[in-house]
């Protein structure tokens, strides 16, 4: 009698869970990295991030550096000496910057949930198959992207509508975003259609429908073009060049600029700078790290959403 023995079979290699810092187990059809791959690699990124940092390391370092050790380095400072904060003291005791600063704050924020609100309704309506004119309408935005009326026409458009020296010709011409919308859109169509009708047969109206399933579904994506309207506006400087006149109501990146066209004697601050007390590069260093600040602040809460947003909506296998 002969006994059927079962083959033999090699134990399966125990599954390596990713940790928080580690990187996910490979496919079984990807080869591993050699060790001159590796560090090709880690000197590619290393030579990356230093060419970003540095000139940030720069900026910052010669902001906190007195007038003399400015002189003495000839510009910009590379290794801190000594630090003070003066400069930024005097950029926030008052004054042009402050109040460009706040300028640029609030139309920051009443900018982006303007363009939010005119982008997702809008958005909304496209991706409805039913909804009025759609089609006609989304041909005419994407009419938009491949020509434009220009310069002058939009300048005597603003002019016209009485929108020159208001802090509306800094929002209305660039509030909406073609590519924006055609984003959102595109998520929100991807949306199951089974829980749009759902809320319609207990009820639901459009509004309804909007602010409670198809918002909160779709929150990576808002909060990404959010993030691309903030920079936008807090960004802009050109829209204030040619629709503003008056000082006082100039933007931070626009009083920025004219702080580092004049070498010499920037506008707006105190006697410190005028009698040589404090360095004119240190100010204007000073600046561009206020300038800087929100965006470096906000883009790392952001960061996470990039991900869901590329995700929602993709048909899993």
């Amino acid at each position: 009698m002969t006994a059927v023995l079962g083959t033999r079979q090699d134990p399966e290699p125990p599954v390596r869970k990713p940790g928080r810092w580690s990187a996910p187990p490979r496919p079984v059809w990807e080869e591993e990295p050699s060790r001159a791959g590796q560090a090709g690699k880690g000197i590619a990124l290393g030579l990356a991030c230093l060419a970003v940092l540095f000139p940030l390391w720069i900026v910052i370092v010669t902001s906190l550096q007195t007038k003399r050790t400015i002189d003495e380095a000839g510009g910009l400072v590379v290794i801190p000496r000594s630090i003070t904060f003066v400069a930024y003291q005097e950029l926030l005791s008052g004054g042009q910057v402050q109040r460009a600063a706040l300028v640029s704050v609030g139309v920051t924020v009443v900018g982006t949930l303007f363009s939010m609100a005119v982008s997702v309704l809008c958005a909304y309506g496209l991706s409805r198959g039913g909804s009025l004119g759609h089609r006609w309408i989304l041909m005419t935005l994407l009419a938009t992207m491949f020509f434009g009326a220009g310069l002058i026409p939009t300048y005597l458009l603003v002019q016209a509508l009485g929108l020159t020296d208001t802090y509306l010709a800094l929002i209305l011409p660039s509030a909406v975003s073609v590519f924006n919308i055609l984003v959102l859109r595109a998520f929100f169509m991807n949306i199951s259609q089974e829980l749009v009708d759902s809320a319609r047969i207990d009820g639901a109206g459009e509004w309804r429908i909007l602010f409670r399933i198809v918002m909160p579904l779709s929150r990576a994506v808002i909060a990404v073009i959010s993030l691309f309207y903030a920079v936008g506006y807090w960004s802009a400087w050109f829209n204030a060049s040619i629709y503003l006149t008056d000082q006082d109501m100039m933007p931070l990146q626009n009083v920025m600029i004219q702080l580092v066209q004049k070498q010499e004697r920037p506008v707006g601050l105190s006697a410190q700078i005028n009698t040589g007390q404090l360095s004119p590069l240190a100010v204007q260093m000073a600046v561009m790290v206020l300038a800087l600040l929100p965006v470096a602040v906000l883009s790392p809460f952001v960061q996470k959403h990039f991900k869901k947003g590329m995700l929602t909506g993709a048909v899993k296998g």
